[in-house]
């Protein structure tokens, strides 16, 4: 059974702009706003912490630190990556994340790009800009094949939306089961694959997966996508692919630093789409993530089990 609330709980929130809407929760708890500057020192006397600014290291490193710690933190995010520390893992905190919101506007969104790729949109913008009059063939989507990595919510959806699209998917998860293949059949899926997509979360296992052997692995015709998370990819192996044209194209919308330096040599590589960590961002998501964590936080007040809730040591939501 979860633990039972105090009458009126102290919700630490970890503040971005804008703030979120939590008006339903008026009265039912004592809302406390901190930037990271001021997390370690308010984080004892938190019952639960909202991580609303997800883009932020300030739980993983204030964490660590003396006094009692909340009971439960929720992320406004799908990876868990950027708070998760040794003593966070190794407590009784419940740590929940916003599963769910994010699954379909990642899926239209790389479906989207598959479409730019396959229709060679990017340039087509490019020589309307310099009014050039170019015709070209493009490819046929359909009949086409995919190779997604990461089982999870988010990768379930793209293979539903790819195949729509009439493209033949392969789903790749951490361990084989039925209509899931384990990670001894990547290599061998991306080599055949046009299409290869990263939707895995940021584990041991997964860091730098993506690395010079897949990119040499793959044909060269194929396009490499991420939406994941940025520490997936070996980005100066993607370089490397991109600059020797061992693949046709790629596009990134998660980055090993965010925001994109302005000098970093991704910005220019050929056939490469960088996007700024947008691909789950559609109108209204915030309202929608902060309406998530409300229904969360009364079921933790009535005293009910969570939902989403994390394998801190896995670093992702059990079941996918």
């Amino acid at each position: 059974m979860p633990p039972t609330p105090p009458d009126r709980p102290t919700l630490l929130v970890l503040d971005a702009d804008p703030p979120p809407r939590l008006g339903r929760l008026t009265g039912r708890a004592r809302i406390v706003h901190t930037d990271a500057a001021r997390l370690a020192e308010r984080l004892p006397a938190a019952d639960v912490l909202l991580v609303w600014d997800f883009t932020s290291h300030a739980v993983r490193e204030a964490w660590p630190g003396e006094g009692p710690r909340p009971r439960w933190v929720h992320t406004a995010s799908a990876g868990v990556d950027h708070l998760m520390c040794p003593e966070l893992a190794a407590s009784d905190t419940v740590v929940t994340n916003a599963r769910g919101i994010f699954d379909q506007p990642i899926a239209e969104y790389v479906a989207a790009l598959v479409l730019a790729a396959a229709k060679d949109l990017p340039r087509t913008l490019e020589y309307q800009r310099e009014r050039v009059w170019r015709h070209r063939e493009t490819r046929r989507v359909a009949g086409t094949r995919a190779c997604v990595v990461g089982s999870g919510p988010i990768g379930r959806a793209i293979v539903r939306v790819l195949k729509a699209l009439g493209v033949t998917t392969a789903l790749v998860g951490r361990v084989p089961r039925t209509g899931i293949h384990g990670p001894a059949d990547l290599d061998r899926l991306v080599s055949r694959a046009d299409w290869v997509i990263a939707a895995a979360p940021l584990t041991e296992q997964t860091y730098g997966m993506f690395d010079a052997h897949r990119f040499g692995v793959m044909q060269p015709s194929a396009f490499f996508v991420n939406v994941g998370r940025g520490a997936l990819v070996d980005e100066d192996a993607l370089a490397r692919a991109l600059n020797r044209r061992w693949i046709a194209g790629a596009a990134l919308d998660v980055f090993a630093t965010e925001p994109l330096p302005e000098d970093s040599p991704l910005w220019g590589l050929p056939g490469l789409i960088v996007s700024p960590h947008m691909s789950g961002d559609t109108v209204g998501w915030r309202d929608e993530l902060g309406a998530q964590f409300v229904a969360l936080y009364e079921r933790w007040a009535a005293g009910r089990t969570l939902l989403n809730v994390v394998d801190k040591k896995r670093g992702y939501v059990p079941g996918h």
